[in-house]
């Protein structure tokens, strides 16, 4: 598929060819759901905890006769219905993380791009750095490529200053093509593809 290559200012400067097998295949939203369902789990802390009835602190003793008082029996204070007691079935520290098959995580990120160019909320940019490592000067390429809204940029590699001009707009995400994530993609309003990384992604996971 052909797609258009637009400069820093906002013009038409070339075409591209895309590989369908990356941005137009047919969407899975099965395997969309699952990758950012695994994204997410695997960002769990899973740090919850609380005390059981032999964790809490409290006499073991029996607080008073079995019988002939008029109140109900009671065997100690740490029982889960006293104040002040254990808690039954509460959550304890656990990992919440679990792995995902290679096939379905591919599967995802070529649906998520595909999707994306479908919507027209994909455009390729031609290749460009912000040299200072300055927000405001990210901020002024911006402008003239996005709305405002949600915006994802996909570098060719790990580019330090570009992250770093990123860091403070808050509805700005930066991701490197062979570590995407399908959350932040999916959630995104708008893709902006460096041209490099797009040609990357078309070996990448058009293999």
């Amino acid at each position: 598929m052909k797609q258009k290559v637009f400069s820093i200012s906002g013009e038409e400067i070339r075409n591209i060819d895309l590989n369908d097998v990356v941005f137009g295949r047919e969407v899975s939203d099965g395997s969309i759901y699952h990758a950012i369902r695994n994204e997410l789990a695997n960002r769990r802390v899973g740090t919850a905890s609380v005390k059981t009835r032999a964790e809490v602190k409290g006499s073991g003793a029996k607080p008073w006769a079995q019988k002939g008082t008029g109140r109900a029996r009671a065997g100690h204070r740490r029982s889960p219905v006293w104040v002040g007691g254990g808690v039954v079935f509460g959550p304890k520290p656990r990992d919440y993380s679990y792995k995902l098959p290679k096939k379905v995580k591919r599967l995802a990120m070529t649906s998520i791009l595909s999707l994306k160019a479908q919507e027209s909320a994909l455009k390729v940019i031609e290749d460009f750095s912000v040299e200072t490592g300055k927000t405001k000067d990210l901020a002024g390429i911006l402008t003239k490529l996005g709305n405002g809204e949600r915006t994802v940029i996909v570098m060719k590699d790990d580019d330090v200053l570009l992250r770093r001009a990123a860091r403070n707009i808050p509805w700005l995400r930066v991701l490197s093509y062979n570590r995407l994530s399908a959350h932040t993609l999916f959630y995104g309003k708008n893709v902006l593809l460096l041209e490099t990384a797009a040609k990357n992604l078309n070996e990448f996971y058009g293999k």
